[in-house]
């Protein structure tokens, strides 16, 4: 069984959802969390003392607009400050709402704005942030990379068409890094989530509908939740998945084969 403890996770957006339960799994297990928010500071601050008090762990939050990759190379070096060592980078930060006005809709109605503003917050995120968790995880003999898709690349979603090919995009990116990271020691793979119950899904506005068919679908009738994820994204980074690379493991309860 991998010794996690003492290890450092670095994970972007991790104040609900699916992100907050993957730092957490990871909290669980004696590793130190960097994890960054977009707006809720006081969550974020609430959160890390609870995993500190709870795991006895080092957690820190830092403030970070994941639609400007300007922002992750002081993210890096403040947390340099509080941290001796990077193990872990998760790419997890999304974004909706406003920014994605053009990008989340019907094929004929999608903008270059929007598109564009997807693309920025899945595979530019993406590739900065890992490009500064590498040079930090290369001095410690190598690491894990995680980024987050989506099965929306594989199967129709309605209104899904901005976001889904974005995921396809950062999947055949994590492929690229494998390759190239590989000689330094660092896994990098992807994992793909079918529907799972969050805020970001309730913020669509046929969340019933796809809630209702999610669980129609999946082989084990119900959907998915951010602990599913959170299982799924640990094991990557553990030596048990330690020739594990350059793929993309889909954690969608059977829904995209039934």
């Amino acid at each position: 069984m991998s010794n996690m403890k003492g290890k450092t996770l670095v994970i972007t957006g991790a104040t609900k959802g699916i992100g907050q339960a993957i730092a957490e799994k990871f909290a669980q297990q004696g590793v130190n969390i960097a994890f960054t928010y977009n707006s809720n500071g006081e969550t974020a601050a609430i959160l890390a003392q609870e995993w500190e008090s709870k795991y006895g762990v080092k957690a820190r939050a830092y403030p970070l607009n994941i639609l400007e990759p300007d922002e992750f190379k002081p993210l890096f070096e403040a947390i340099d400050a509080d941290f001796d060592r990077v193990d872990f980078f998760v790419s997890n930060a999304m974004i909706y709402g406003r920014p994605v006005v053009g990008g989340y809709g019907k094929f004929m109605r999608l903008k270059p704005r929007g598109l564009n503003n997807i693309y920025t917050a899945t595979v530019n995120a993406f590739v900065v942030g890992t490009q500064e968790a590498a040079k930090r995880m290369e001095k410690v003999g190598g690491g894990a990379v995680v980024t987050m898709s989506s099965t929306g690349n594989l199967i129709y979603i309605e209104n899904y068409a901005g976001h889904g090919t974005n995921k396809a995009a950062v999947e055949a990116m994590a492929r690229y890094a494998a390759v190239e990271l590989g000689e330094m020691n660092i896994r990098v793979n992807a994992v793909s989530g079918g529907p799972i119950d969050t805020d970001a899904l309730k913020a669509f506005t046929n969340y019933e509908e796809v809630k209702a068919e999610t669980i129609k679908r999946s082989a084990l009738n119900r959907m998915g939740s951010p602990d599913d994820i959170a299982g799924a994204v640990y094991f990557l980074c553990t030596e048990e998945a330690g020739w594990i690379t350059g793929q993309t493991i889909i954690v969608d309860g059977g829904t995209t084969f039934r």
